[in-house]
């Protein structure tokens, strides 16, 4: 007689069982390139779509910020000072959005196959690096047209790639797994990331902000990551500040929350879904 093998949800918060994702890696992997190949496919432009979406929203801050209002950029080219902080931003809004409505979006998957539900919104949310590569490469020869140096500080740049996924990724399961109950999850999705954008030194510095309410505004994670990345590229501000540290402790306990609560509902999410 075959064995006859049972699978049951583990209890508990913190049973998160993350091993598991590494025994899943190869559905990670194909979840990432169905994903990438279903964003361009049918597309005239093609990758294309990856360079004119921060180009045009540059273009725009120029236009109404640099020019007709004339925000300060720190001594940097205005246009180089904005891409700068579009890259990690786009990065992160990609994901975010992404990964909140991938359960959802994987109904089909989620009823018929066992396997670490967090696989779903972690592949999602990597997708968003083909685009930020390709964003980069923009931003080099934006460099090279103002003869701007490249930071001898870019040896952390990728930390604050990771850092800008771990930011999405952490909000990203909480409203992924809340979307699963409540709908109104993806409506309410795009308006946050357009507020967000506003509350995030990405068309401004930070110093623009009284310093009586800096401590406020360094709760956002987002400024600590962006003023993190500039600084990685361009050596501006001059070194890691008070933000990145709140960015990372904030980051930290969301991802930690996130976790335990995704953890505690996914028993349920093929019957709710």
């Amino acid at each position: 007689m075959a064995p006859t093998t049972i699978i049951r949800p583990s209890a508990g918060w913190l049973r998160l069982d993350l091993r598991a994702l590494w025994a899943y890696r190869d559905l990670a992997f194909f979840l990432f390139w169905r994903d990438v190949k279903v964003r361009y496919r049918q597309t005239a432009l093609g990758i294309l779509w990856a360079v004119a979406q921060p180009a045009s929203m540059s273009l725009v801050f120029f236009l109404f910020f640099g020019k007709l209002s004339g925000v300060p950029s720190d001594g940097l080219p205005y246009p180089l000072f904005v891409f700068s902080g579009l890259l990690p931003w786009q990065l992160f809004a990609f994901a975010l959005s992404e990964s909140s409505h991938s359960l959802v979006a994987n109904e089909r998957l989620i009823t018929k196959v066992f396997f670490p539900r967090l696989i779903i919104p972690l592949a999602a949310s990597l997708v968003g690096l083909v685009d930020f590569f390709f964003g980069l490469l923009v931003f080099m020869g934006l460099l090279l047209y103002w003869q701007a140096p490249l930071a001898p500080t870019f040896w952390a740049f990728p930390f604050f790639v990771v850092l800008t996924l771990a930011a999405a990724l952490s909000v990203g399961i909480w409203l992924s797994a809340l979307n699963v109950q409540y709908r109104d999850v993806r409506h309410a999705v795009p308006f946050l990331i357009q507020l967000w954008l506003f509350l995030s030194p990405v068309a401004y510095p930070s110093s623009v902000v009284p310093d009586r309410w800096r401590w406020l505004y360094s709760l956002n994670p987002m400024c600590g990551v962006i003023e993190g990345q500039r600084w990685a590229l361009l050596g501006q501000p001059a070194g890691p500040n008070a933000a990145i540290t709140t960015a990372i402790v904030v980051i930290g306990a969301l991802l930690i929350s996130g976790l335990c609560y995704f953890r505690r509902i996914e028993r349920r999410f093929a019957d709710v879904i």
